[in-house]
């Protein structure tokens, strides 16, 4: 994999989904030559395609949920572009160190108070993940193998044991922030270098141009 740093990964990510998201409707010449750069996407996070193919296959299972009773000529325009959008977004969290979102997002171009918020909710996203994996392995103990046992295991009681078992660790997590010092900022400052501003800017264009085309 390519060595680039977190928030450009991040940022070039989100620049190729708004700009695919932004396509005029039905312009699947456009809509190819951003799947022909999902693709390469992926080949540069050498994205498991295991893992990848398991989270599209629930995210799309929803997306045609919502997207047939439009008709199918619609239905299937916006399947495929969300499909290209989930490439994307999927190929770039699969391939995050652990505990480094936060880390990722301190490099959009948002305001302080916001990119703040971000870092927090990415951080208790972590937390919140990591318990549910935990519940998900202590359900696999239990003989609760595959996807109708842990279906079965997900219940209303489960998700009020994952609320405050979360709690109580975002608790910890807070506890341990304040003996380091933390005051209620957070170090937000994340610049890019000049090689990855040029990187940003080239891909900016070159997506806002395919984006534009399709209205021609």
């Amino acid at each position: 994999m390519l060595n680039i740093s977190l928030a450009l990964r991040l940022q070039l990510s989100l620049i190729i989904v708004i700009g695919a998201a932004f396509l005029k409707p039905h312009s699947w010449s456009n809509l190819l030559v951003y799947g022909a750069i999902a693709l390469l996407w992926v080949f540069i996070f050498r994205v498991s395609i295991r893992k990848l193919g398991g989270l599209l296959g629930a995210e799309l299972i929803f997306l045609s949920l919502v997207a047939l009773p439009l008709g199918w000529e619609k239905a299937s325009f916006l399947l495929v572009r969300s499909l290209i959008c989930l490439i994307v977004m999927n190929s770039f969290l699969l391939t995050l160190p652990p505990h480094s979102f936060g880390i990722a997002l301190k490099g959009l171009p948002v305001p302080a108070p916001l990119k703040e918020n971000l870092l927090l909710a990415g951080q208790y996203l972590e937390i919140l993940l990591s318990e549910l994996a935990r519940m998900q392995r202590s359900a696999q103990l239990r003989g609760l193998n595959g996807a109708g046992g842990w279906l079965r295991y997900a219940s209303a009681a489960m998700i009020g044991s994952l609320y405050l078992r979360t709690l109580d660790r975002a608790e910890r997590v807070y506890g341990a922030m304040i003996t380091r010092g933390y005051n209620g900022q957070l170090p937000i400052d994340s610049t890019l270098n000049p090689k990855e501003r040029f990187t940003l800017i080239l891909v900016f264009i070159i997506a806002a141009c395919i984006t534009v085309s399709s209205y021609f």
